[in-house]
């Protein structure tokens, strides 16, 4: 008796989704979702606002409670993580912790809903998310929160993980645009090559990991080389970066992506350092930690001093 195709797994890329060979697909993380509102703990409020109707592409926008009258907050437009192809702005994780960090920081922020992959492959993500950070910072953005409250002279770009990622390439984008960015706050960014580097070869898994789901979030890839995934590999990809006026690099001891986040502070540093960027560059490294922990982990001491780094990071 044939198989029911529903059930035959084609594509398993544990622990984040599964393909079945009759097209079902199924997300085994990052698949919750919570409300915007006002947030019982912090005050802090949020509100879904649509960007584009025809590809749905929205944000979730975050202001602390009791602003002023005429204040200007920074902005930080945030990418969330998940590999391109788990999580969303509404994740309960990003979602509490960006109400902590909107507290804590006394900022807007912008978390950018991007397509994701498979239904979407790259370069979507990067597409959607340059459309969130254009619309943001417009002179003549719609919206009203950031109309009133936004100083766009303190424009920052973060995220973690894939979106650690999409930070370097929108700071790429936003150089080439004339778009200002005041700074890049990049936590646990994946990056990756061809090449091992540091601890990589004593850790093969979380390499094959990149191996597998590279390819299959970004199907016309050349490879881990591919200046998406390794913008270290051409010198130029760099350059645009020291547009900023300075860059947080997070890193956690026992992660993966360890070597490469150290690299491209490396890279940024060496630049300081010969006289290349005037800039500033800083670099916090979670002792004892894996990858993302402090989302997972809020309440532990490092979660505590991650955030605290971020916020003093941020004007």
């Amino acid at each position: 008796m044939e198989k029911d195709p529903d059930t035959i797994v084609e594509h398993d890329l544990f622990p984040f989704i599964r393909i079945y060979k009759s097209g079902r697909l199924e997300r085994l993380l990052g698949t919750s979702v919570v409300p915007a509102g006002t947030d019982p703990v912090t005050g802090v409020i949020s509100k879904d606002v649509q960007i584009n109707p025809t590809t749905g592409v929205s944000a979730r926008l975050y202001v602390p409670p009791h602003i002023p009258s005429h204040a200007k907050l920074p902005i930080l437009v945030y990418f969330h993580g998940g590999g391109f192809v788990i999580e969303t702005a509404a994740s309960p994780t990003y979602h509490n912790y960006l109400n902590s960090l909107v507290s804590n920081a006394r900022i807007l922020v912008v978390s950018v809903e991007y397509r994701r992959a498979p239904e979407h492959p790259l370069p979507a993500a990067y597409d959607d998310c340059w459309e969130v950070l254009a619309w943001t910072a417009s002179d003549s953005c719609p919206d009203e929160w950031v109309s009133v409250y936004a100083d766009l002279g303190r424009v920052y770009l973060g995220g973690d993980s894939a979106g650690g990622n999409v930070t370097h390439h929108m700071a790429v984008k936003a150089a080439s645009q004339g778009i200002k960015i005041k700074g890049l706050i990049l936590c646990h960014p994946w990056f990756g090559g061809s090449g091992s580097i540091g601890s990589e070869p004593e850790d093969p898994v979380k390499k094959e990991n990149s191996l597998k789901i590279w390819p299959f979030v970004y199907p016309a890839t050349t490879g881990l080389d591919d200046l998406f995934m390794n913008p270290m590999a051409k010198e130029e990809r760099m350059d645009s970066v020291y547009k900023c006026e300075k860059v947080l690099v997070a890193v956690a001891q026992k992660d993966g992506l360890r070597d490469r986040g150290k690299l491209y502070y490396d890279k940024l540093n060496e630049a300081v350092l010969s006289g290349k960027w005037d800039g500033r560059v800083e670099f916090y490294e979670a002792e004892g930690e894996d990858h993302v922990f402090y989302l997972h982990n809020s309440s532990c001491d490092k979660a505590g001093e991650m955030m605290q780094m971020v916020v003093s990071f941020i004007d």
